[in-house]
């Protein structure tokens, strides 16, 4: 197995430590996360702690692609944080990452950042629609994503677990994690509102953000509301459509 790895020059020095918790991923560490798709685990480094993002071997034809044709979700991972933080956009300090391949076939590969302890996610401001500065922070986070849209930036992967919500003396600082998916350029109008449709169906919530987005953006509150809400409904049809699915799946597979 071919190992490759590539790290961020402020840590070259912990590469040592690094490549210990990599091969003994499996009995070291503190889980945070474990999945289909991949396991989180936290591990000590020095004074702090260090996020280690497990993504699991993917499918055949996956495998094929990502050893010949595209770059693995850990490095995009890697360079997308690196572009993040080159634009002043919140994220996790990018460490580095690791790849496993076979002559023939991509197998298994790790993401490496710092680990951020935050106050709260997105999700929990769906949860409770009376969480302390509820509408503060939503407004924030609008503001947020309306300054990764005007910087290029479209989070392909907006949903409710991927924003850190972090509290800094009287002001709450945000901070996008699960990177892999991405896209930069320019966003018209429609992209930049399908961007808000996996984030909430409370009505109230979507009703602050277009207030908020259309403070930034001059554009007008209806418009925006309208074009939140449909792509809201748009997702949540699909993703219900898909769940259907799945579920009549798993009956014939009994």
């Amino acid at each position: 197995m071919k190992e490759k790895k590539v790290f961020n020059e402020s840590f070259t020095d912990a590469q040592g430590v690094i490549n210990e918790f990599i091969k003994n991923f499996s009995s070291l560490g503190e889980e945070r996360i474990h999945q289909e798709r991949n396991t989180i685990k936290v591990f000590p480094l020095y004074d702090g702690l260090i996020n280690i993002k497990a993504f699991k071997v993917p499918n055949v034809i996956n495998q094929i692609a990502y050893k010949f044709f595209r770059k693995s979700k850990a490095q995009r991972s890697f360079e997308y944080a690196n572009i993040l933080k080159e634009k002043g956009v919140g994220t996790p300090e990018p460490i580095g990452y690791y790849e496993y391949t076979s002559p023939l076939a991509f197998k298994n590969s790790y993401y490496i950042s710092e680990q951020l302890e935050s106050e709260l996610t997105f999700r929990e401001l769906c949860r409770d629609l009376n969480y302390p500065n509820h509408e503060a922070i939503l407004r924030g986070f609008t503001r947020f994503t309306f300054d990764l849209h005007e910087k290029q930036i479209n989070f392909l992967d907006h949903s409710p677990g991927n924003t850190l919500i972090k509290k800094i003396g009287e002001n709450y600082q945000y901070y996008l994690v699960d990177l892999n998916r991405m896209e930069f350029g320019p966003m018209n109008f429609e992209t930049r509102m399908k961007n808000f449709g996996r984030l909430t169906t409370h009505k109230s919530m979507i009703e602050v953000m277009s207030d908020e987005y259309a403070k930034c953006s001059g554009e007008s509150v209806d418009k925006i509301y309208t074009a939140m809400q449909g792509y809201t409904d748009t997702f949540q049809e699909h993703f219900h459509k898909k769940k259907r699915l799945k579920k009549k799946l798993k009956f014939w597979k009994k």
